[in-house]
Formats: structure tokens, sequence, C-alpha cells
């Protein structure tokens, strides 16, 4: 007997232990309105609710969103930018798992502080009858919406967590990128355009909606919606500027709602006074642009209406981040992790005396250029698993000296500051900075909050991170024969048919991923290390290398062919190992390292990191100064000595704490 695909047993499908399909996965606490359906939820697979159910359509139309019974109108809104972005959708939804159906296994991605993880699921939905209970496609045919939430959902513990939250939390899940928030409503009387003065925020809108996403929302029952919309996230679909009958142009936004029916009944519903505005030809063709659940909103009604904007900042196809405000690529990224530990590191605002015990990183800026600086939380959560949130904060000061003192830096007013500590996930600063030392001080409003934090910087110029270290001094001069290192992660997958080229020895070796560096200073011998780990799919090693290839910047990065030049490092013969690493020595420049399986379509994660040794040494801290003198008188040393001594170790101290 021949069993086909769609008729393939249960038994041989596979079942997800850690994600079951019982009210464990669905429920944290049972204090949502989807809780009142609980007995009446079943688990059904794609094929047990469509005839010829398919991951994706080649009809746009067909795989468009609709939200379903649960309050998670925020991720879906975000999904958005996969809908629209081929390459990003397949970021997060990898290609090849055209057994989706008969494996019953699917696997995704999405970026959690700092890094790409995987979530496998099956493909069990929650259903009320045969029908999906919460999100859908426009066609019921289409899964891959229905089954990335349950992934998403999996990633947060359960459905009932995704009820509630922010679009730019959820945007920056499913790019790694960076996500704005604009307080729009009632802008104008509240001059909030001030932020940006050489475009209002229409304009900026309007220039990008055919780049990024864009998202809007309402925090209360408004006028304008004929339903009710507390706390709803909506898409914006397009932003344009018409000619109008009687004004020189009119403004308008259409708006799209996940539920999939419009709600609008404000000037400009079907039959509204507001198109009168315009020409009767114009106005047909707009009302026949709108699909189910979209409408039409002018400027003024729009910020008068609606509370917040949420704007992704774009991603090019090189998978670099662009700038909202000018376009120009951030190309040069770095992160670095720290955390605010109680009675250590957990210093507070600037309001307590203990700001200065703070993480503190120095960021070193080669070339004037636009950037953006984000400080990352990692959230905790609650006894009824809520997010939590502590009050962040970002301050950075320019030092034009290697030596300063830190009490007095920090008191006088930074570069650049947000402008409160504010109850996100992520604050962020968008600035032009000149060349130099800048130090860069992330806090909690309150003091002794513990947690964890990511630092990220995104910039148009060559740029270092590092952390401050101060050494404890033991004797007079006594150094770290370490030194102070930064510290770069990339974290990128091989994908059969894709980024999977194998080694050196395949034609294929070019498409594996490309992972740029700089060196920015001659630092001595062995002044880089590089670490390659892998994560295979099915926990299976495989053999792995790298080479790292010294470019040229005026090249794109994935036109270079590395089976052309030889490298200037390699770590070969590939090894069935967990990790590789290697220390070298590397000159002033730019570089590429090519990370490799040794066969091509190869499938595994892995993470690169690279801590390049910095040409400053540590800096030294008078915390200890006491503990050193009591060490010194109960060695019987003569007081002029103590004296002597204090007043070289000041001289050598640069760092005041």
């Amino acid at each position: 007997m021949i069993i086909s695909d769609m008729e393939t047993p249960e038994k041989f499908q596979f079942e997800d232990a850690d994600f079951p399909a019982t009210s464990t996965s669905l429920f944290s606490s049972y204090s949502t309105p989807i809780a009142k359906f609980s007995g009446e939820i079943s688990w059904l697979r794609p094929q047990e609710i469509a005839k010829s159910p398919q991951l994706f359509s080649e009809k746009l139309q067909d795989g468009q969103i609709k939200q379903g019974l649960l309050g998670d109108c925020w991720f879906l809104c975000a999904c958005e930018a996969l809908h629209k972005n081929r390459l990003l959708s397949e970021k997060v939804i990898p290609p090849g798992q055209d057994s989706w159906i008969q494996s019953g296994c699917l696997k995704c991605r999405f970026w959690k502080f700092g890094q790409w993880v995987e979530v496998i699921i099956d493909n069990r939905l929650p259903c009320i009858g045969c029908k999906l209970c919460f999100s859908r496609c426009r066609s019921e045919e289409v899964f891959w919406l229905p089954l990335l939430e349950k992934a998403y959902a999996k990633l947060h513990g359960c459905y009932e967590m995704l009820w509630a939250g922010q679009v730019a939390e959820a945007l920056v899940d499913i790019t790694g990128g960076l996500a704005d928030r604009w307080t729009v409503k009632n802008y104008r009387k509240n001059n909030d355009h001030v932020s940006f003065p050489e475009k209002s925020k229409f304009e900026l809108m309007r220039d990008l909606k055919d780049k990024s996403f864009i998202s809007c929302s309402v925090h209360g029952s408004n006028k304008g919606f004929t339903e009710r919309a507390e706390f709803h996230a909506f898409s914006v679909s397009d932003v344009k500027q018409i000619d109008g009958l009687k004004d020189s142009y009119v403004n308008l936004l259409r708006i799209r709602n996940m539920w999939d029916r419009r709600c609008w009944s404000g000037s400009w519903q079907e039959g509204g006074d507001g198109w009168n505005k315009v020409d009767a030809a114009v106005a047909a063709q707009l009302l026949s642009l709108a699909e189910e659940g979209e409408f039409w909103v002018e400027e003024q009604e729009f910020f008068r209406e609606f509370d917040e904007v949420t704007v992704g900042y774009p991603i090019n196809t090189e998978g670099y981040i662009l700038s909202l405000l000018t376009g120009k690529c951030l190309c040069h990224t770095l992160q670095i992790s720290g955390e605010w530990v109680k009675d250590q590191s957990a210093g507070g605002c600037r309001n307590n005396s203990s700001f200065c015990s703070n993480p503190k990183f120095w960021l070193r800026i080669l070339d004037p250029g636009e950037m953006v600086i984000s400080i990352l939380q990692r959230t905790t959560t609650d006894g009824l698993q809520q997010k939590r949130y502590r009050a962040i904060g970002l301050h950075v000061w320019k030092v034009e000296k290697k030596r300063f003192n830190l009490q007095k830096t920090v008191g006088k007013p930074p570069t650049i500051s947000t402008e409160c500590h504010t109850y996100d996930r992520e604050v962020k600063l968008h600035c032009d900075l000149t060349p130099g030392y800048y130090l860069v001080i992330p806090s909690t409003f309150m003091k002794d909050e513990d947690g964890e934090f990511l630092l990220r910087v995104f910039s148009t110029s060559k740029i270092s991170l590092s952390a401050v270290k101060a050494s404890h001094l033991l004797n007079k001069f006594e150094q770290n024969a370490e030194g102070e290192w930064e510290i770069i992660y990339f974290t990128d997958s091989w994908i059969k048919g894709k980024s999977g080229g194998g080694s050196r020895n395949f034609p294929t070796y070019n498409t594996n991923p490309h992972l740029p560096f700089a060196i920015l200073s001659n630092t001595g011998s062995r002044n880089v290390r590089i670490t390659l780990c892998q994560e295979h799919f099915d926990r299976q090693l495989l053999p792995i290398g790298f080479h790292v290839f010294q470019i040229d910047t005026t090249k794109n990065i994935n036109q270079v062919s590395c089976q052309l030049v030889e490298p200037v490092m390699s770590c070969v013969p590939h090894r069935y190992t967990q990790e590789v690493t290697q220390l070298c020595s590397l000159t002033e420049g730019n570089y590429v390292i090519v990370p490799s399986t040794y066969l091509p379509d190869s499938e595994a994660q892995f993470t690169v990191t690279i801590e390049i040794k910095i040409d400053r040494e540590p800096f030294q801290c008078q915390e200890n100064l006491g503990e050193i003198i009591k060490e010194m008188l109960g060695q019987s040393r003569k007081l002029d000595e103590v004296v002597e001594a204090i007043k070289d170790f000041q001289e050598e101290s640069y760092l005041v704490v």
C-alpha cells in the first residue's frame, strides 16, 4: 500500500515535546480573553484544515495577514515586513523545507539578544472546529503566518504571552535591526516635529514607504473608529501626496487593519466628505487601491486620531541597516554585552553618587560619521509571566585625552544622551559624531537593579568598541599584560543551495558567508583571536574551518572572489569539532572571514567571535588606593615612602571612580 503525502499517518510526523499540543502551550495565567475558549481549542495539522496546504503562495494577496482571537496585532504588523521582503522572509523561514507537511516539522529563526536563534516546531495548530482560531492568511491554503506565530509563541513560552506588545520589539526580533517609535498625536500643536528639522514626519513616511515597514497604533477609543480599537496596531500600506481641487495638494495615508475589515468612520471613509477635495477620477482610482480591511486617512486626521508610528530601519540586500534620516548605509556594526550587578555595577542614574560604577565602554571613531548607538535590555518576567522592563538610559561623553578624571567628566553635560530613562526594551541615540574617543555609560534609573544588556553601534565610518577595564594594582606600576580587547560577534548559517559553499576545493566556495572586520591600528604580534563555533540543526557536528582574506574597501564584499586570492590566515584542515580557534597577527587594514564546512550544501548555524587587541593599556583605578596604603603600612614602610607611593599612584592613575 502506498501512502500519499497528504495521507501520511500522524504517528510518522514530528511531535514537539518542548511545545506540546496542550493547554500549557496556550496559557500561562489564563488572564486574557482567549482563556474562555480553552475547552474548545483542538490541534490540527494543515492537511486536516485545508485541501492543498502550502507554505507560501505565488499570489501576494493569498498570503495577506489576518488577525484571529489572539491579541497579537503588534507581532502580525511586524510580519508585514516579511510579507514584503523575500530576502528577509528567507532569513526567518529558511528555504529548502519542502517536506514540512510530510515531516510535520518547520524551522524558523528569530533574532534574540544579539544572535539568531532557531526555533523548531511541529505543524499542529490551535483550531476551533476545523478553523484556525489565531492568525491566518487570506487564503486558507497558505500557512506561513500561523506557523511563524506558533514559533514565536514557543520562543516566548506560550500563545498567551503574545497578548499585547510593541510592534518595534517584534520588528527587531524578525529583522535583527532597529525600529523607531514616534509619538504623533497632535504633533503639530505640540511642535513635536522639531526632532526632524529637515523633514516632517509625513515626508519621512512618504520617503520610507517603499524601503521600510511602517505601522501606526491607537492607545484608546478614538472618534474616527466605528468599532472598538483600543491599543490596536495597524500597518501603513501607502503614503501619497496628490493634487487637490482647492488646495495645492492633499496628503493621504492608506491604513490596513489586521482584523481585515474597514473600521474607519472619518471624512475619508468610502462616501465621506473628504473625497470632494480631489478629482472624481482620482478618488475612484484611490478607492480601487484599497483592499479588504484598508482605508484612506488625510494627514491631519491621521495625526489627530492615531497616537504612535513605528518605523523599521531599512535593510539593504547585503544585510546592512540604512539610516532613517539620510538613507546612508550604516555598514560598520559592533555589539558588546554587559550587565548591571547589585552592589557592584548597578549605579543608577546621574542623580546617584554611584553613577560612575555603571559599566563603561570606549567608542572610538576614526572618521566623521552618522551612527546609531542603542542599549537593549534583556527582559525578565514576573509571577504572571508578564514582561518586566527597567527604566534605562544612555549617556555619551567625548574625551579629548586618554588621561582624564571620570568624576569631572560625568559631572559635565554629555555630548549626547537620551532625554530621560524610559521603560523600553531598547533606547537609541541617532547622531553625527566627530573622530575621537567617547565614553559610553548605559544605566538604569534606579540604583542596584540587576540586569543584562546589549550595546550596539551602527556607523557609516570605521569604529571600535570595547569595555573599559580597571586593572587592580597590587603594586606601584603593575600592568595587565593582556591589555584591552574589543569583541565582535557574527551569527549566520550555512544553507543548502544558498550559503553552504563548502571548502576552497569546490567552485561554490565563494557563496559562503563573508564576514567583514577591520584592524584599526598595528598592535603587535598575536593581536587577533578568531573563534568559530557551530550548532548543527540535527546536533551532529560537521567538519568546519575558516580563512581570513585582506580586502579592497572599494569593492563590494559579496563581489570579492576569495578563490582567486590567497588567505592571510587559515584555520584548516576542517575538523569535526564544536569550536575551532586561531590566534594570529594581522596588520592595519580591512579583512573578511569566510567560515565554511568541508562539503558543500551542509547546513548548520554558527557564531564567529573576533577578539582584537586595542592599542591602549587598561585603566588604572584609585578605588583600591586604601587597600594599597594598608598593605604598605603593614609591611612597615616608612611614612615618607608611603606618601611618595601615593603621589606616584595619583600621577599614574587617570580613571578616577
